[in-house]
């Protein structure tokens, strides 16, 4: 579906319906809430991604697919999704995070309660309802019960042989990490831009990733010059 307007003229807010309702079937995104680091001036990179490139050669050839951004909302990034013909919902995943456990707490994220409402404001979509999902890298901040409770349930809005393009840092002696937001320049190329740190609740090496998606047909690794991990997993 092609967006009509600017990005604020098509975004929900959260309070738009009841909580842990249904996303309304005109909605696109979530309300945008100001950058993390307060700051809203980062320096955007371009760089070649394999990752991205494995991702869009998925759905090249598709239309009409329904994809899911995990890093907030940008126009650029609807843009180029719509423009190839497809529909984009996007949650700011970290906004909500901090919104709901704290910044950088990770105490109340193994709170089972605290688990089901924070599925219900970021995931909350019928069972294969996604061709794909752009997680980014919003992953390692969450301690393993909640990882593993969001991993199921992305699993679960997914369709069968999507795919799903996720960030890790490399580098497993980081007390603070950076985090990123993501505008797709090309099929291949990625502006990157970093928004701040944050510690990360864990960190991983390629086996540990294996087995986080062990419910998944295959996962795949390429390493980028930012010591980052671009993680392509087929559902």
């Amino acid at each position: 579906m092609l967006l009509p307007g600017p990005l604020k003229n098509i975004m929900r807010g959260r309070g738009g319906g009841a909580p842990g309702g249904p996303p309304s079937p005109d909605a696109a995104a979530r309300t945008v809430l100001p950058p993390r680091n307060g700051m809203g001036n980062e320096a955007f990179a371009s760089r070649q991604s394999r990752g991205l490139h494995e991702f869009f050669t998925y759905i090249r050839d598709q239309s009409g697919l329904t994809i899911l951004e995990l890093g907030g909302a940008t126009q650029q990034n609807i843009n180029f999704i719509t423009n190839l013909g497809h529909r984009l919902y996007s949650e700011d995943f970290l906004q909500i995070l901090s919104d709901t456990f704290g910044l950088d707490d990770t105490v109340d994220q193994s709170n089972p309660g605290r688990i089901e409402y924070f599925l219900r404001q970021s995931l909350d979509y019928p069972e294969c309802h996604f061709d794909g999902i752009l997680a980014w890298d919003v992953l390692e901040y969450l301690a393993p019960p909640l990882l593993t409770a969001v991993v199921e349930r992305m699993h679960k809005i997914v369709r069968p042989k999507s795919y799903m393009l996720a960030f890790f840092h490399a580098d497993d002696k980081l007390d603070a990490a950076p985090f990123y937001s993501f505008r797709i320049q090309d099929v291949n190329v990625l502006q990157v831009g970093q928004q701040g740190s944050r510690r990360p609740a864990q960190l991983f090496n390629n086996r540990s990733l294996e087995k986080m998606f062990g419910r998944y047909e295959s996962v795949k690794f390429f390493l980028t010059k930012e010591r980052l991990r671009e993680v392509i997993v087929k559902a």
